[in-house]
């Protein structure tokens, strides 16, 4: 019980706070949607994920088994989301946001803190954590944005499009200099770590916003069935990997707890930008995110007891 409301106080409290200042500002000015969301995906976004890339450390050898973990977990997770759409019958755009709301966890401005919080700032953890933040910012800045175009505009056409955008420059710069051991002019270094640092708060901000837009609807089914994937089928699915290839101890842990995070706030960021069932998209990350205050807990109890 304790642990619960040290998550609760530590974790999830600032990220509502940052969601209901989004809220209020959004009904007192009646904030564009459109330009956060743009200022997430082309300014703020591309800077977060430069710094991180360019201040990585881990070795090579733990990069390979996280990103071996994590591309199994997200091509089973996307199979049991297609499947569920099938049997519900969600079509077309839809579709594609349901499926990012499964595949995509919120393993930055949730996931860190948990894992800082679990593991009292193991350096170990907190490498394997910071992989997975790495890999999932870059495949939701990818596959993610490719797979929304590619509903409205044909898959050609998306995929041209994604040259357009900074992610991919950021991404490739960062990794490049990291490897080169390139040093960063400081005037430009301080400015993006400015702009990293204020991308989580922008983001919760930004779907703040949109639920003082959104319309809840009753029977909103595709949101439980999403949340049900994303909170209990995610660590299902991170368990049976974890059982399949023996991993042990903090790994085994670490992978297990990053797996549960609920839906990540840039879902519903690209989902605002490209027009693609928004209100979808940000009423799964909200409830997903309050439900997560009880099945985190559980995983990170269940993660002590089975590892």
């Amino acid at each position: 019980m304790v642990e619960f409301f040290v998550i609760f106080k530590d974790v999830i409290l600032p990220i509502f706070i940052l969601m209901a200042i989004g809220y209020f500002l959004y009904i007192r000015f009646t904030l564009d949607l459109a330009t956060l969301a743009k200022l997430n995906i082309y300014f703020l976004v591309p800077g977060f994920i430069f710094v991180k890339l360019y201040e990585a450390t881990f070795g090579l050898e733990l990069f390979i088994y996280v990103f071996l973990f994590f591309l199994l977990l997200v091509i089973l997770l996307y199979v049991l989301a297609l499947t569920t759409a099938y049997v519900m019958k969600i079509k077309g755009g839809k579709k594609t946001t349901f499926a990012n709301s499964v595949m995509f966890f919120n393993s930055g401005n949730y996931g860190v803190p948990v894992n800082d919080l679990v593991f009292r700032g193991d350096p170990f953890a907190m490498s394997i954590q910071v992989i997975m933040l790495t890999l999932q910012n870059i495949f939701l800045f990818s596959y993610g944005i490719f797979s929304l175009r590619a509903a409205k505009e044909g898959k050609l056409k998306a995929a041209l499009g994604y040259f357009k955008m900074p992610v991919l420059y950021a991404m490739l710069s960062g990794v490049l200099l990291n490897a080169w051991n390139v040093s960063i002019p400081e005037p430009i270094w301080v400015s993006a770590n400015y702009i990293a640092d204020a991308m989580i708060a922008l983001a919760l901000m930004t779907l703040g916003a949109q639920v003082a837009k959104m319309k809840f609807k009753k029977g909103l089914y595709t949101v439980y069935a999403s949340i049900v994937l994303r909170l209990i089928g995610g660590p299902i699915v991170a368990l049976f990997i974890i059982w399949v290839f023996q991993i042990e101890d903090i790994m085994a842990q670490a992978l297990f707890i990053a797996s549960a995070m609920p839906t990540s706030v840039n879902s519903a960021v690209i989902a605002e930008e490209y027009k693609s069932h928004p209100d979808l998209a940000a009423q799964t990350v909200l409830f997903s995110t309050i439900a997560s205050m009880l099945t985190v807990t559980v995983v990170v109890y269940m993660a002590n007891v089975i590892f």
